[in-house]
């Protein structure tokens, strides 16, 4: 997680890509994320790091601002 007032500044990018170059050094063959909400900016780094949204559990979370929002099911092979 970045801090807000930092977001926009690639921080979150390469923190992504550092754990995922690790996890694949480690040998780990794919990475999961059960609960990335769909309206968090979030989805769109992960989508253009080549993680694919493999499910959508609807109205599972309660944002405050959006009311019920899905929960992605993200996933990506290393």
């Amino acid at each position: 997680m970045v801090d807000p007032d930092r977001s926009g500044r690639g921080y979150g990018r390469a923190l992504a890509e550092h754990v995922l170059a690790e996890a694949a050094a480690a040998g780990y063959r794919g990475m999961v994320f059960n609960a990335v909400v769909e309206t968090n900016p979030a989805v769109k780094l992960w989508t253009s790091l080549g993680f694919d949204i493999i499910g959508t559990v609807p109205e599972a979370f309660e944002h405050p601002r959006h009311g019920l929002v899905g929960l992605h099911i993200m996933y990506r092979r290393l």
